[in-house]
């Protein structure tokens, strides 16, 4: 989008030209879909490389979570450019929001057109907001996304799952954005969040991925409680995975452990 993106190690994303001035947010545009016509070929030979053996999900940031990197120019602890534009000038922050969500919803659409069977949109900012302004800027623009993708593809329906790091306190308006699937981070009860939204979507996640580096005993018991915390698999359904990313630490024999463990254990729950 005209910003300069790279990655450096042991920072993550950075921008040359942060959107810190009214100039360059009035030049803003939604992203050149041609431009990123390799992601689309990507999606298409993998899809045919897994030949219907497993599903194939496409991703995105959230519009809010983009904002926060396209504005602050890398990662922070407390977002304060971010927060001093969205209280100070609204408009200037809006108008990065409203251009946000054009170029999600044509890239997760061009990733649908192009294979993914289901998407996922990853909000791992908005957990920084308030109340209300996680429900603005965050919460509507994810619905606004959701709203334009197609429902369905190839004769099937394609789901979308949503996820927002610390956004526990918000999984009933989560539930009713749109979504399929909801993402849960490892800072609930799997069991209450379950009984809040009433089986309204399905729940994903939410072991904490720190549990990966002690040892496969402990894997395994802590993959049997998070099981065990859904119950019985019937209504929204469960969609095991961790409450975030994979640490760089994790040995690759704690994930095989993980996933020999919920396969085994989560057919009593059937």
């Amino acid at each position: 989008m005209g910003l300069g993106l790279r990655f450096e190690n042991g920072v993550g994303p950075v921008f040359e030209k942060p959107l810190q001035d009214e100039k360059t947010v009035r030049m803003l545009q939604p992203v050149d879909l041609e431009k990123l016509s390799y992601v689309m070929d990507a999606v298409s030979s993998i899809r045919r490389a897994l030949s219907s053996r497993v599903p194939l999900l496409g991703f995105s940031g959230s519009p809010f979570t983009l904002a926060c990197y396209m504005i602050e120019g890398r990662g922070s602890r407390n977002w304060l450019t971010v927060k001093r534009m969205m209280y100070a000038r609204p408009d200037l922050f809006e108008h990065i929001i409203n251009v946000n969500v054009d170029s999600v919803a044509a890239y997760l659409a061009a990733q649908i057109s192009a294979g993914a069977q289901a998407v996922q949109i990853f909000d791992t900012w908005g957990g920084c907001l308030s109340a209300e302004m996680f429900r603005r800027y965050s919460l509507e623009s994810m619905r606004r996304v959701i709203e334009r993708l197609p429902k369905e593809h190839e004769g099937r329906r394609v789901p979308v799952i949503v996820f927002t790091k610390g956004g526990g306190l918000w999984v009933r308006d989560l539930a009713g954005i749109g979504a399929d699937a909801v993402g849960l981070d490892w800072c609930v009860s799997l069991s209450e969040v379950r009984k809040a939204v009433s089986d309204k979507v399905a729940l994903q996640g939410n072991l904490d991925p720190a549990v990966l580096l002690a040892g496969e005993t402990v894997v395994r018991q802590e993959a049997r409680k998070v099981l065990e915390s859904y119950g019985p698999v019937d209504g929204g359904g469960h969609v095991f995975n961790l409450g975030h990313g994979v640490d760089i630490q994790t040995p690759v024999e704690a994930v095989a452990a993980l996933v020999d463990e919920v396969h085994s254990y989560s057919r009593r729950f059937h």
